[in-house]
């Protein structure tokens, strides 16, 4: 007897479906094929399944049992098709009838004992529901606040297989899952760093907030403990509120990848990565033999942090150019070609010189200035020049570090922050770019024009500076962000100034 399941896998960061075809026939002796491109984990079912039947009181048929995964020319991963599986096989054999299957998405795993367990990926499985318009989603019941986000799907999540099965007959109900989805975004974009708790490094937090602003990147140079990783890890919480898409896109990667804490569905505050400095180019781009996202992706709609710049591999961090420049990675392998987003906010930190100690008047330097600069090159110069901003963060002093005088929260930083961000929205509607660090050429020539003072001022500076010619449009780019802090259409030679002073490593070293 032929069976139908539709159940989902997930390419990328979204979902396609499966059919599951169960064929049953009583010819020649006993076997178990699973067919459709499956990997070790897929052709394992068959144990998992056969195990969860005899243990919850159904048969396992001793036949010649075929199950296809459609479409054929995709290669299936995962424990997701157990459960479609075995309902199947239980519609071969009477204990169901299609009918009843017919509308529902049905995945999970199965434990031995006929429980339902959790999968990836349960939030695409239910965006892609939605838009096919199925009548309702049978899974697990950890994934089912996940999959509940998504309105207009009826969610059914399921403890056991005796449950589904009892279910989809129509002996019992099952109340479909809900969400209070606008308390709990709110209750859900909570930062639990705020910018308040960083004393004094008023420079810094400047500079963070005009990186926030106009959506640059940016590098911090200051010598070991003066809190460049507290600044980084507090620079999420300054910026714009995330949007109900902007939540979707992200928390999709992240199920995909088993990333989601427990209670919280939804990811609904910026994400902050931070991989070590030994992370391989796969586990920074993505990569892998069935290609999974990187923490350029896993940082999308937020903050990469790499701490320790010069320490990472030159190699990694040439992968990190084609994000950069198009705000999405593309994976090819010889069976596939995958392309996960990866629009982020690049933040690097790294010590002054090898010692660290360059520069600060309470520890002596023991580097020479060849050795300084032999160690700021360790970072190729097209990856530096993606950072539009090099701020210098001094050791802290005693003073601040002591002071109770009450610093500005996040929800003050973050107020003119969007301000300037909506400014820059209206400014570049229709240009396909929503932040000045995005502006091309084109647009520097039209938003970015500087009157005489402003022109001679900058000739100075590269000059006496020694400002590189690609400091330029860099400069002109963040004095453009810092006029929309101030809610001014025109750049002002303050404005300039100030972003004269954010190219600390296109400095001659001495």
């Amino acid at each position: 007897m032929l069976s139908k399941v539709i159940s989902s896998a997930v390419l990328g960061i979204d979902a396609y479906p499966v059919e599951v075809e169960i064929d049953i026939t009583s010819r020649g002796l006993p076997f178990f094929s699973t067919v459709g491109l499956p990997d070790a984990a897929v052709k394992e079912s068959k144990e998992r399944v056969r195990a969860a039947l005899k243990n919850t009181g159904f048969d396992f048929p001793l036949r010649q049992v075929v199950v296809n995964l459609a479409p054929a020319d995709i290669k299936k991963e995962g424990s997701a098709f157990d459960l479609p599986i075995a309902i199947g096989m239980l519609i071969a054999e009477g204990v169901l009838t299609q009918e009843m299957v017919n509308g529902f998405l049905i995945v999970g795993e199965l434990s031995l004992d006929g429980r339902v367990k959790p999968v990836r990926g349960a939030l695409s499985m239910a965006v892609f529901a939605k838009k096919a318009g199925y009548r309702g989603m049978v899974l697990p019941a950890d994934n089912a606040q996940e999959a509940a986000v998504v309105e207009a799907v009826r969610v059914f999540g399921m403890q056991t297989l005796p449950q589904v099965v009892e279910f989809l007959a129509g002996r019992i109900g099952v109340d479909a899952a809900r969400i209070d989805l606008g308390s709990a975004f709110e209750a859900w974009s909570v930062y639990q760093e705020d910018f308040s708790e960083v004393k004094g490094q008023e420079h810094a937090k400047r500079a963070i907030e005009v990186a926030a602003a106009g959506g640059h990147n940016i590098v911090m140079i200051g010598p070991p403990g003066s809190g460049k990783t507290m600044l980084a890890r507090r620079l999420p919480s300054i910026l714009p509120r995330m949007s109900f898409d902007e939540a979707i896109e992200t928390t999709k990667i992240h199920s995909i990848m088993g990333l989601l804490g427990s209670g919280k569905p939804l990811i609904a505050t910026r994400p902050f990565r931070s991989p070590h400095h030994t992370v391989s180019d796969a586990g920074l781009i993505g990569g892998g033999q069935n290609p999974k996202p990187g923490e350029v992706s896993l940082s999308h709609n937020g903050v990469l942090f790499l701490d320790e710049l010069p320490e990472f591999k030159r190699n990694v961090l040439e992968g990190l150019r084609q994000p950069l420049e198009d705000n999405r990675v593309t994976i090819s392998r010889a069976l596939t070609s995958l392309t996960y987003p990866a629009g982020f906010m690049l933040v690097a930190a790294m010590n002054p010189c090898k010692c660290g100690f360059h520069g600060d008047p309470f520890h002596q330097c023991l580097c020479t200035p060849h050795q300084v600069q032999t160690y700021r090159s360790k970072v190729s110069g097209p990856l530096m020049d993606r950072f539009d901003i090099h701020i210098e963060i001094p050791a802290v002093k005693f003073s601040e570090v002591s002071s109770d005088r009450p610093a500005e929260p996040s929800t003050g930083v973050r107020e003119r922050v969007t301000r300037a961000r909506e400014m820059q929205q209206r400014r570049f509607n229709g240009d396909g770019i929503y932040a000045n660090a995005q502006m091309k050429p084109k647009h520097l020539r039209k938003h970015c024009r500087i009157d005489d003072d402003c022109q001679r001022l900058m000739e100075t500076a590269m000059n006496r500076l020694g400002l590189s010619a690609r400091a330029y449009n860099r400069i002109l780019k963040v004095a453009r962000t810092i006029a929309d802090i101030e809610g001014s259409e025109k750049m002002s030679s303050e404005h300039v100034t100030e972003a004269i002073q954010y190219r600390s490593l296109d400095r001659r070293v001495s």
